[in-house]
C-alpha cells in the first residue's frame, strides 16, 4: 500500500499552519504582510496521484490600515506602492514598510535592527542634491547666524502732520520728527542683534525725510544730520520717489569683530493717508544662530528642521523603491526583505511623484494588513485538513495491517 498521499498531505497542512500561524503571530507587527501557502498536486506516470505539495508561498503587499502615533519619526506610506530603502553599516541594501525610525547618536534616522534609512542629502545652497540614495543623517551641528542683507517696511504716514518747527532732526527730541518705528532687530555677521530705528520727518506737502539710529545712535554724523532716504507722495497719498522704495543703510561698523553690514530697507507700499501713523509690514532676513529642537518627515519626503533662532532649514529627503514583482521579493526577518532576480531591480525615486510611489505621513504607521478574523477560519480549515490527511495515513496502516494478518 501507498503511504505518499497522506504523508504529502501531513507536510503541506503543516506547512499551511506554519503560514496561518507567523501570520497570527505578526497581526500586531507593523509594516507586516501576510502570506498564504499555494498548493499543487503530484503525479508520476500514474493517473492516480501521489499527494500533493507547496507550490509557493505568496505574499499580500496590500495596504495596511494607518494608525496615528505621537512620534514624528513614525512614518507611514500612503496611497500607493513603495519600500523604505534601508542600508546596513556594510552597506547591503533592505527594503521595508515598518516607517518605526529613531535618530542614533551619529544622527542617523535607523529602523529596530540599526538599519539606516536612506534618501538625498542637501546641497552646499540648500536644495536636494538627488544622485545616489545615501544613509540620512540630522546634523547635530546649530545653525550659523545670517547677517541682515533686506529688510520689508511698510507704513502709512499721516498727511494731516505739520511740518516740525524746530530742527534739525534730533533722535532724542522727539520735537523734531514727526513718526518713529524700530526696523528691527536687525543682525550682524556674528549673530547680534542691533535695533535699527526710522524717524520720520515731514519736509511739505506730501515730502518727508527718513532718519536712522543704530543701538540709540545716529547713523548720520554729518552736521547737520543727513537723512537716509527722501520720500514724496502723489494726492492721492501714493508713493512717487525714490524710484522702488528702496534705500541702503550701511556699511554699519559694530566694533565686535563683525564684517560692515550694508542691508537694502524696502518702504513700497509706504503711503501719505489722513489717518494716524502706523507700521503695516515689518521683515528682515537675518538670524542669530541656533541649535536644532525639532524636525519633521513632509508627504514628499522631505524633512525639515526646526531651530531655536525661530528658522527651519532642509535636512534631506527620504525615497521610496518599488519593484515590477513585490512577491518576488525575499522575506529577511526583521521586518525587511530584499531584491532579487524575481522581483526585479528597485525603481527609486521621490514620495508622492510616479505612478507607483507613495505619499508619507509623518506621525502615522501601518499596521500588519492580517484579517485576524480570517486567518482564525483558515486555521480551523487547515486543522481538518491535517486531521483528514492523518487519518488516511491511519487507514493504509490497517490495511496493511490486515494483509499481514492473512494466513
Amino acid at each position: 500500500m501507498a503511504f505518499s498521499q497522506g504523508i504529502s498531505g501531513l507536510a503541506v497542512a503543516a506547512a499551511n499552519l506554519d503560514v496561518i500561524g507567523n501570520n497570527i503571530a505578526n497581526s500586531g507587527t507593523v509594516g507586516f504582510k501576510s502570506a498564504a501557502a499555494t498548493f499543487q498536486d503530484v503525479y508520476a506516470g500514474s493517473r492516480v496521484g501521489l499527494g500533493a505539495s507547496v507550490a509557493s508561498v505568496t505574499q499580500n503587499f496590500t495596504q495596511g490600515v494607518t494608525q496615528s502615533s505621537s512620534r514624528p519619526l513614525d512614518v507611514a506610506i500612503l496611497n500607493g506602492d513603495g519600500f523604505y530603502r534601508l542600508a546596513s553599516p556594510s552597506g547591503e541594501v533592505m527594503y521595508s514598510r515598518n516607517g518605526q525610525f529613531t535618530r542614533d547618536n551619529a544622527g542617523y534616522l535607523v529602523n529596530a535592527a540599526g538599519l539606516q534609512l536612506t534618501g538625498y542629502g542637501v546641497s552646499a545652497t540648500g536644495t536636494i542634491n538627488g544622485g545616489t540614495p545615501a544613509p540620512i543623517q540630522i546634523p547635530n551641528a546649530s545653525m550659523a547666524p545670517k547677517a541682515t542683507t533686506s529688510i520689508d517696511a511698510g507704513f502709512n504716514l499721516d498727511s494731516r502732520l505739520a511740518v516740525p518747527t524746530k530742527t534739525p532732526f534730533n533722535a532724542t527730541d522727539s520735537d523734531t520728527f514727526n513718526y518713529s518705528n524700530a526696523l528691527g532687530p536687525i543682525y550682524d555677521s556674528l549673530g547680534n542683534p542691533h535695533e535699527l530705528g526710522a524717524y520720520f520727518v515731514k519736509t511739505g506737502a506730501g515730502a518727508w525725510s527718513v532718519y536712522g539710529t543704530i543701538d540709540g545712535a545716529p547713523i548720520s554724523t554729518a552736521t547737520p544730520p543727513v537723512p537716509m532716504a527722501n520720500y514724496t507722495f502723489d494726492g492721492n497719498g501714493n508713493m512717487l520717489t525714490p524710484a522702488g522704495g528702496t534705500f541702503n543703510v550701511g556699511p554699519l561698523a559694530f566694533g565686535n569683530g563683525s564684517l560692515p553690514l550694508t542691508a537694502a530697507v524696502d518702504l513700497t507700499g509706504t503711503t501719505q493717508f489722513g489717518n494716524v501713523n502706523e507700521i503695516r509690514k515689518l521683515a528682515q532676513d537675518g538670524y542669530t544662530s541656533g541649535t536644532l529642537t525639532a524636525f519633521s518627515i513632509n508627504p514628499d519626503g522631505t524633512i525639515t528642521g526646526t531651530y531655536s533662532n525661530e528658522q527651519s532649514n532642509l535636512l534631506g529627503q527620504v525615497v521610496l523603491s518599488s519593484f515590477a514583482n513585490p512577491n518576488g521579493l525575499e522575506p529577511m526577518g526583521e521586518n525587511v526583505w530584499g531584491e532579487t532576480q524575481a522581483s526585479g531591480a528597485a525603481l527609486t525615486g521621490v514620495p508622492g511623484k510616479g505612478s507607483k510611489q507613495g505619499s508619507l505621513a509623518s506621525g502615522a504607521l501601518e499596521a500588519s494588513n492580517v484579517d485576524l478574523t480570517s486567518e482564525l477560519v483558515n486555521l480551523i480549515v487547515a486543522q481538518r485538513t491535517y486531521q483528514a490527511n492523518a487519518q488516511t495515513v491511519k487507514t493504509q496502516d490497517q490495511i496493511m495491517q490486515t494483509l499481514i494478518n492473512i494466513r
